[in-house]
């Protein structure tokens, strides 16, 4: 099991760093950072739809229909209507767990019906369901696995920096699909080349063949095109879930830095978190254990402030892309991982290419056996 004790000698260092940064002036990621909070509300024909703490992008909203991209393994959404309902609406949520379920949590006017829709075309990833509440001026919804609030072990996969390699993620996805017990994979950015809207199309249909949802926060390279188009395909760049007691949370280091509304995000999840089993991604890391390309925060104090927050609130594991290699090292005193394997220009200091990280997660426990799982030998 890996070791949860953080250094006190690096946090006092690193305290005594983040003194000396300074706050005030450049905000590359305000504007990314402005639209998460738009991430999981919209409104249109006569509908409102709500997703708990944006853990949802709103692809579509109407009287009669709801299609959401899932960015979480548990999703509450509310739905309010103009008008009562007299027909069926129709929920699609993309991106979901292989046996995530739609449920009607409530409905104060009327009873409801619900009834799975599946197409045999469909992906095991996308859920479709039609509830018929007649009369109902309001809708709440719950998605997620029947084992989401259990508390117990489970095991995911990190996979990130594709970026040129789409043509080839093909096999990554049929190996992550025969990892076993894989529950959802997750992503630290570099997902495409320059992030337009194109080329996350283009991902987004790759996922069709990943036999688990990707829940991805962005890279710098998603960010190409200005203003990046991310927010409109997977939705928020900063966010936090839970599932089965272990703690997500999910940072846009992108232009390499926080953007400091982020650290009030963050010290919330850390809160949350506390006690509990917390796992931090991020694409780039705030030290680079190498050296060989710069791949770091811009500001060291910065990187000092972030790091003695996560060792401060005894995060359990860091995982971080950007390098396109594999590194196991600590970070002031936490475990940490870069796994860049997913195809970009390799840098093959270690020896290792294409590859990704099958995870295993106990909330009792902690963080349990990190597998290297190679696809090119």
């Amino acid at each position: 099991m890996i070791d949860r004790r953080p250094s006190p000698r690096f946090a006092r260092i690193a305290l005594a760093a983040a003194f000396a940064t300074s706050t005030a002036c450049v905000r590359p990621g305000e504007e990314r950072t402005e639209r998460d909070l738009e991430v999981g509300r919209a409104e249109a024909d006569g509908a409102r739809a709500t997703v708990a703490n944006g853990l949802a992008l709103v692809r579509d909203v109407s009287s009669r229909r709801l299609e959401l991209w899932s960015g979480a393994p548990s999703l509450d959404v509310d739905v309010e209507f103009d008008a009562p309902l007299s027909e069926g609406f129709e929920v699609l949520v993309h991106n979901s767990m292989t046996d995530a379920e739609i449920e009607v949590d409530s409905v104060p006017e009327a009873g409801a019906i619900v009834a799975t829709d599946a197409d045999p075309d469909d992906p095991v990833t996308l859920k479709r369901a039609r509830v018929r509440a007649d009369g109902a001026r309001s809708l709440r919804l719950r998605v997620g696995a029947p084992d989401r609030g259990v508390s117990g072990p489970f095991r995911f996969a990190l996979l990130s920096d594709v970026q040129e390699a789409i043509d080839r993620v093909s096999d990554i996805f049929a190996r992550i699909n025969q990892e076993p017990d894989v529950r959802f994979v997750l992503g630290a950015g570099d997902l495409t080349e320059q992030g337009t809207a194109e080329q996350l199309e283009r991902f987004q249909r790759a996922l069709r063949n990943l036999h688990a949802p990707y829940y991805a926060t962005l890279g710098n390279h998603e960010l190409g095109t200005s203003p990046p188009p991310w927010h409109d395909y997977f939705g928020r760049a900063n966010f936090h879930f839970e599932f089965r007691s272990v703690h997500f949370s999910l940072l846009d280091s992108g232009s390499a830095t926080l953007d400091p509304l982020v650290y009030g995000w963050l010290d919330a999840w850390l809160g949350a978190a506390r006690d509990r089993v917390h796992v931090v991604l991020m694409h780039i890391p705030p030290l680079d254990p190498m050296g060989v390309r710069n791949g770091a925060f811009a500001d060291r104090g910065e990187a000092g402030k972030l790091l003695t927050l996560l060792a401060n609130a005894r995060v359990d594991l860091t995982l971080y892309g950007h390098i396109h290699s594999f590194y196991s090292f600590e970070n002031a005193g936490i475990p940490a991982r870069i796994s860049g394997g997913g195809g970009a220009i390799p840098e093959r200091f270690d020896g290792i290419g294409r590859h990704f990280l099958s995870i295993d997660a106990d909330p009792a426990l902690g963080i349990g056996d990190i597998r290297v799982v190679r696809v090119d030998e």
